[in-house]
């Protein structure tokens, strides 16, 4: 990398350990590292005085070029049982476009079956008894699992603020 890339305090730095350093010359990503590193070190015991275990593991992510933060849904999604990963399933699909589009196509077909087609003998004549109990018994149903799917991701949220605060 050109010197003259990197950032000015970093870049101050560096002049402190080579004084000859000209800011066209190129710096290896290799010893860019070993500087951030001292660099980041540095800061954090000027400001703290003495670092934390926390502050050592990342002056020594920073020396391995990784990074520290870990993703929590991936790790939460490991643990999850086969009843708590169909309820996700069920609550994304139940809050998509695609099962409100394909909820009032069942809902606009029944009434037409029953109030055109089926006229005479229709098997739930106009009030549509039957289509209420179907409503009332899928909303029964839906609301648990909805509420199984948003305490997951509440949970997910309170391990994600967890990490991010240790």
């Amino acid at each position: 990398m050109i010197a003259e890339l990197i950032r000015p305090s970093l870049l101050e730095f560096i002049k402190k350990k080579i004084p000859d350093l000209d800011p066209k010359m190129f710096i290896c990503f290799e010893d860019l590292g070993e500087f951030r590193k001292d660099y980041v070190k540095e800061v954090l015991e000027e400001e703290i005085g003495e670092l934390s275990t926390l502050d050592q593991e990342v002056i020594e992510s920073l020396e391995r070029h990784e990074i520290l933060a870990s993703d929590i849904s991936k790790q939460f999604e490991r643990k999850l049982t086969f009843g708590e990963r169909l309820s996700d399933r069920i609550a994304e699909f139940g809050g998509s476009w695609k099962f409100l589009i394909s909820f009032g196509a069942v809902l606009l077909l029944w009434i037409v079956v029953n109030g055109v087609v089926f006229a005479i003998r229709a098997f739930d004549p106009y009030p549509f008894i039957l289509l209420n109990l179907v409503l009332s018994c899928l909303a029964a149903v839906q609301a648990p699992i909805i509420m199984m799917s948003q305490n997951r991701a509440e949970a997910r949220d309170r391990l994600r603020a967890k990490t991010i605060t240790k």
